[in-house]
Protein backbone atom coordinates (compact mmCIF):
# COMPACT_ATOMS: atom_id res chain seq x y z
CA UNK A 1 0.00 0.00 0.00
CA UNK A 2 1.13 3.47 -0.84
CA UNK A 3 1.26 6.08 1.83
CA UNK A 4 -1.20 8.88 1.14
CA UNK A 5 0.22 12.35 1.31
CA UNK A 6 -2.06 14.97 2.80
CA UNK A 7 -1.77 18.50 1.55
CA UNK A 8 -2.05 21.39 3.94
CA UNK A 9 -4.49 24.17 3.02
CA UNK A 10 -1.56 26.54 2.52
CA UNK A 11 0.08 24.18 0.02
CA UNK A 12 -3.21 23.77 -1.82
CA UNK A 13 -3.72 27.53 -2.22
CA UNK A 14 -0.10 28.01 -3.30
CA UNK A 15 -0.76 25.78 -6.32
CA UNK A 16 -4.03 27.44 -7.27
CA UNK A 17 -3.80 30.64 -9.32
CA UNK A 18 -6.04 33.48 -8.25
CA UNK A 19 -8.31 35.00 -10.86
CA UNK A 20 -6.95 38.29 -12.15
CA UNK A 21 -8.23 40.82 -14.68
CA UNK A 22 -6.95 44.03 -16.25
CA UNK A 23 -9.01 47.19 -16.47
CA UNK A 24 -9.13 50.96 -16.25
CA UNK A 25 -9.78 52.90 -13.02
CA UNK A 26 -12.95 54.95 -13.40
CA UNK A 27 -13.29 56.09 -9.80
CA UNK A 28 -10.98 56.64 -6.84
CA UNK A 29 -12.95 58.96 -4.59
CA UNK A 30 -13.41 56.48 -1.75
CA UNK A 31 -10.77 55.78 0.86
CA UNK A 32 -8.68 52.71 -0.08
CA UNK A 33 -11.22 51.67 -2.75
CA UNK A 34 -11.10 52.03 -6.52
CA UNK A 35 -13.70 51.27 -9.16
CA UNK A 36 -12.28 49.39 -12.15
CA UNK A 37 -14.05 48.91 -15.50
CA UNK A 38 -13.08 45.66 -17.24
CA UNK A 39 -13.97 45.30 -20.92
CA UNK A 40 -14.24 41.95 -22.67
CA UNK A 41 -15.30 40.72 -26.10
CA UNK A 42 -17.95 38.00 -26.27
CA UNK A 43 -19.50 36.32 -29.26
CA UNK A 44 -23.27 36.80 -29.50
CA UNK A 45 -25.07 33.45 -29.21
CA UNK A 46 -27.53 33.96 -32.06
CA UNK A 47 -25.81 36.38 -34.43
CA UNK A 48 -22.22 35.19 -33.92
CA UNK A 49 -21.10 38.80 -33.85
CA UNK A 50 -18.43 39.94 -31.38
CA UNK A 51 -20.00 42.20 -28.77
CA UNK A 52 -18.05 44.24 -26.23
CA UNK A 53 -19.22 44.04 -22.63
CA UNK A 54 -18.06 46.01 -19.62
CA UNK A 55 -18.31 45.28 -15.91
CA UNK A 56 -17.38 47.35 -12.85
CA UNK A 57 -15.39 45.87 -9.98
CA UNK A 58 -14.67 47.45 -6.60
CA UNK A 59 -11.08 46.78 -5.57
CA UNK A 60 -9.05 47.42 -2.42
CA UNK A 61 -6.17 49.89 -2.86
CA UNK A 62 -4.27 49.97 0.44
CA UNK A 63 -1.69 52.64 -0.50
CA UNK A 64 -4.16 54.66 -2.60
CA UNK A 65 -1.78 54.59 -5.55
CA UNK A 66 -4.28 54.23 -8.41
CA UNK A 67 -6.04 57.22 -9.95
CA UNK A 68 -8.76 57.62 -12.59
CA UNK A 69 -7.51 56.67 -16.05
CA UNK A 70 -4.78 54.30 -14.81
CA UNK A 71 -4.63 50.79 -16.25
CA UNK A 72 -4.42 48.30 -13.39
CA UNK A 73 -4.40 44.57 -12.68
CA UNK A 74 -6.69 43.35 -9.90
CA UNK A 75 -6.88 39.95 -8.27
CA UNK A 76 -9.75 38.10 -6.58
CA UNK A 77 -9.57 37.88 -2.81
CA UNK A 78 -11.77 37.12 0.19
CA UNK A 79 -14.75 39.45 0.72
CA UNK A 80 -13.48 42.70 2.21
CA UNK A 81 -16.84 44.51 2.35
CA UNK A 82 -20.31 44.27 0.84
CA UNK A 83 -19.02 45.06 -2.68
CA UNK A 84 -15.24 44.58 -2.52
CA UNK A 85 -13.97 41.14 -3.54
CA UNK A 86 -10.86 42.25 -5.47
CA UNK A 87 -7.56 43.87 -4.57
CA UNK A 88 -5.10 45.95 -6.56
CA UNK A 89 -2.02 43.99 -7.64
CA UNK A 90 -0.19 46.61 -9.71
CA UNK A 91 -0.59 49.76 -11.74
CA UNK A 92 0.34 48.83 -15.31
CA UNK A 93 0.13 52.30 -16.92
CA UNK A 94 -0.45 55.75 -15.51
CA UNK A 95 -3.05 58.09 -16.95
CA UNK A 96 -1.55 60.83 -19.07
CA UNK A 97 -2.00 64.35 -17.72
CA UNK A 98 -2.69 63.40 -14.12
CA UNK A 99 -1.04 65.93 -11.80
CA UNK A 100 -1.07 64.10 -8.45
CA UNK A 101 2.35 62.69 -7.67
Amino acid sequence: MEAETKETPAARTAKRRRQSVTGVVIGAKMQKTIVVRVNRAVQHRLYRRVVRQAKKYYAHDEQQQAHPGDTVRIEATRPLSRLKRWRLVEVLARARGWRGE
